[in-house]
């Protein structure tokens, strides 16, 4: 495996039964599935394939309603658009106001849903397509807690225990919230008869996905497919932390912003220059480099960067220019959608009670 995958990517497929991605014999030809910024699946192959005979089938991707997008977010938001786009499906996105509420992300609900409607904007403005995007809101789809608690009744309180690590001093909230997630996850096939149904994560979603596939064979509905991401490193090379904003690159980042935080990023680089030219770089802890392999850059493209890295040709700030440039010209390209985006635009998105 590569030196770059986190532990919690590994033991999905040490530990958890998860499959990688390095295995399917046939995969959509597009770049989160080269790069290696998608690590392992479960049941790909099965969705692809009914989507590739054009049954039934949607994409569903949460966001947290604690803050704001960012360029971590970027690999699972691209494949979600990319299927959308090529198979013309539906994208469900649940935002998850409540679960940022009872876990003490936001200081209160009108919080969370302000943050939810702005996060609904920023989606649109990302490319979805608003006629086939639909937005959970739970404050505003109140309806989706009627699925929640038909599902309730077949999740024990040992499962949630051990799958969680919940005490008895936390919140009933909480420990309610699994079956609210499995109701987003099982939600398209429920109320649209959707039953194939993918849905890309990161590694530390995976908890409520397992539990959700559980579920769903209690109740007669089909396993949903899962895509894990891999997590990329904040800027300066840990954990990426949204409460840590020098962490991250955030799409309302203006450009100096973004090229100051760029600047302090982690290097793979030596000492002083003249080391750098004669030892080289190490691209695989090089934040920058991570980021432009990942998100930015063809394998054929970043392969030349790499090499002339490890050779000492490019220097750390060379490979700091070309990611600074890439998440600007992205960035920048968002901001200018996200202004042409109205309330209305938004609104007809975002699923109702009653509608």
């Amino acid at each position: 495996m590569e030196s770059d995958i986190s532990q919690e990517n590994k033991d999905l497929i040490q530990k958890f039964g998860a499959e990688p991605i390095s295995n399917l014999s046939d995969s959509p030809d597009f770049y989160a599935f080269k790069t290696g910024v998608l690590v392992s699946h479960r049941d790909f192959k099965g969705f692809f394939s009914a989507l590739k005979k054009k049954e039934k089938c949607a994409i569903l991707s949460g966001v947290n309603a604690s803050g704001t997008l960012h360029l971590g977010h970027k690999a699972v938001f691209d494949t979600n658009l990319f299927f959308q786009k090529k198979y013309n499906i539906p994208v469900f996105i649940p935002i998850s106001d409540d679960e940022s509420y009872v876990s003490g992300k936001v200081k209160d609900q009108k919080q969370a849903l302000e943050n939810s409607k702005k996060l609904a904007k920023e989606l649109i403005a990302y490319g979805f397509d608003p006629k086939k995007t639909f937005f959970i809101i739970d404050q505003i789809y109140t309806n989706i807690y009627n699925l929640a608690i038909k599902l309730s009744k077949k999740i024990t309180l040992s499962e949630i225990k051990a799958t969680y690590g919940y005490k008895n001093y936390d919140n009933p909230g909480l420990y309610f919230y699994p079956a609210v997630q499995s109701a987003h996850i099982l939600f398209p096939q429920e109320q649209y008869k959707i039953p194939n149904v993918l849905v890309p994560i990161g590694p530390d979603e995976d908890a409520h996905i397992r539990i959700s596939r559980d579920i769903a064979s209690r109740f007669g509905y089909k396993k949903p497919s899962i895509l894990h991401a891999k997590f990329l490193p904040g800027i300066n090379g840990k954990k990426m932390s949204t409460s840590k904003p020098n962490t991250a690159i955030f799409l309302n980042d203006d450009e100096k912003t973004i090229r100051k935080k760029i600047g302090k990023a982690f290097s793979g680089g030596q000492p002083t220059v003249e080391e750098h030219r004669k030892k080289g770089g190490n691209p695989d802890i090089d934040v920058s480099c991570i980021y432009l392999k990942n998100l930015f850059l063809s394998p054929e493209e970043y392969e030349k960067i790499e090499t002339k890295y490890k050779k000492g040709e490019l220097l750390s700030k060379d490979v700091k220019q070309l990611f600074a440039d890439a998440a600007i010209k992205f960035i920048k390209e968002f901001q200018g959608r996200l202004k042409k985006i109205s309330v209305k635009d938004v609104e007809k998105s975002i699923l109702k009670n009653g509608v």
